[in-house]
């Protein structure tokens, strides 16, 4: 397994304690999370914060801590196993992104996101990888573009929504792993 990616601008690494703290408080971010329902609380991140790292230790593979090269927490990347057949989508591999706000509008999502595709597809073989976001995610739909994701409708499904309600997913996938990187 690898500890660490290296892009151009970024670091993506395995995630450690001290990134609890900037995680969790991304997450209680309500327009970072305005997407999903809404911010979460304490508990929340504490259990999404160690369902990545369970992934990563039990599958080789989960989301990455994305730092900047001064080291300092801007989010995460990477290729999520949602290997529970009570998903909508049935098992299967999602990359997603988060990112806080002040690292919005640099390209961080889509270079992460490329960088974790590569190691998904060159480290461990995985293909057919997933994404999807709700349709008024703007901003991920475009990095799903630049990423050379292909809008799959057939695939759209509604779920329960984090913060209670209903959330559409619009389905994008990768056709090609590598991505254009």
């Amino acid at each position: 397994m690898s500890e660490q990616i290296k892009t151009r601008r970024l670091r993506l690494k395995s995630w450690e304690q001290g990134h609890f703290a900037p995680f969790a408080e991304m997450h209680a971010d309500e327009e970072v999370m305005a997407d999903l329902g809404g911010a979460l609380d304490l508990a929340a991140s504490h259990s999404k914060f160690e369902r990545y790292r369970e992934a990563l230790r039990q599958h080789g593979i989960s989301r990455w801590a994305v730092e900047d090269l001064e080291g300092r927490f801007i989010g995460y990347a990477g290729v999520m196993p949602r290997l529970s057949p009570g998903h909508p989508l049935g098992a299967h591999y999602e990359v997603g992104w988060r990112l806080v706000r002040r690292a919005w509008g640099h390209g961080y999502a889509t270079e992460s996101a490329r960088a974790a595709l590569d190691d998904a597809n060159n480290r461990l073989g995985i293909t057919g990888i997933i994404s999807y976001t709700g349709a008024e995610n703007v901003r991920s739909q475009s990095v799903m573009r630049k990423l050379g994701l292909v809008r799959r409708s057939s695939l759209d499904f509604v779920q329960q929504a984090p913060g209670g309600g209903t959330w559409h997913g619009l389905v994008w996938s990768v056709d090609n792993p590598k991505c254009g990187g």
